[in-house]
């Protein structure tokens, strides 16, 4: 995936070999050249990227799980959303961090699924006395990488590169969740650009 500043930089050659190859004389200098590269390499990204937000593209009516639910009621929270982590907040509606597959996993002490399944199949009791008495802040991601509703191309994949998450909660000013952006809606959004543009 580009990155806003993923340019190719020009060496003195690359830009002697591209003037060789326009008629007529051109007074410029090779740094002139790579300024005015640069310029309209950031002016095309900007242009391409203009309409992606993370509020454009965060998912709403995320219904986050609570700090102090037991991991037994949050499997049933997380199973019926279809999502693979929720959002977490805090008494006063504050993201505080997430809680993901990975995370029962942790808690479990458990690899994969065939492990966590062998576990339970092992020791019924061990299983659900840990997820009966584990609390979600227990057991949630953090501290909790978040965005801003109108953070743009760059500011999301700087985010997305800061953390392996498959989402990311999008909050207000106050800390307070609007969505859930998922890392492949805004590979999707990012695609179809890309594909233009080659086209």
């Amino acid at each position: 995936m580009m990155h806003e500043d993923d340019e190719t930089e020009l060496t003195d050659g690359d830009i002697l070999d591209a003037m060789q190859h326009i008629p007529g004389y051109l007074d410029i200098s090779t740094e002139d050249f790579r300024s005015i590269y640069h310029l309209a390499h950031r002016h095309a990204v900007e242009r391409l990227f203009r309409g992606i937000t993370a509020g454009r593209l965060m998912r709403t009516g995320i219904v986050p799980l609570q700090t102090a639910m037991t991991l037994d009621k949050a499997a049933h929270h997380l199973a019926g959303s279809g999502y693979k982590g929720l959002p977490v907040v805090d008494a006063e509606g504050i993201v505080v961090g997430m809680l993901t597959e990975t995370d029962f996993m942790k808690r479990l002490n458990a690899r994969n699924f065939m492990e966590l399944l062998l576990k339970l199949l092992d020791d019924m009791y061990e299983f659900t006395h840990r997820c009966h008495e584990t609390l979600v802040s227990d057991a949630m991601t953090q501290p909790i990488v978040t965005i801003d509703r109108n953070a743009g191309f760059t500011d999301i994949m700087k985010r997305f590169d800061s953390h392996p998450g498959r989402s990311m909660p999008v909050v207000d000013m106050d800390g307070r969740l609007l969505g859930l952006l998922l890392r492949k809606d805004f590979i999707a959004a990012y695609k179809p650009r890309n594909t233009d543009e080659s086209a």
